[in-house]
């Protein structure tokens, strides 16, 4: 969650700077937003189009979440454990 936050906070600052130097951002966020997907995408295909047509193995579910999952989604945040009932925090 961490890094989601400081990438946050980047972009904000980069907006601050833009307003401050009165310039538009380079592109509409929507059309940034499709073309970094695109890039990360586009990583992912030479991979993809090298294990399926040169070295003529198997694309399977498991290759596709280790090698390409975390890449282009990052660690994703694990969920937290629940805490103890509030019964059993007060008898221990």
């Amino acid at each position: 969650m961490k890094m989601y936050l400081l990438s946050l906070a980047a972009g904000l600052l980069v907006g601050a700077i833009y307003a401050l130097l009165n310039v538009r951002s380079p592109a509409p966020p929507v059309i940034a937003l499709l073309g970094l997907m695109g890039i990360l995408l586009g990583e992912q295909a030479v991979p993809l189009v090298k294990r399926v047509f040169v070295a003529k193995e198997p694309v399977t579910v498991s290759w596709v979440r280790t090698q390409c999952g975390e890449h282009v989604f990052g660690a994703l945040p694990a969920a937290r454990k629940e805490a103890e009932p509030r019964s059993r925090q007060l008898a221990g």
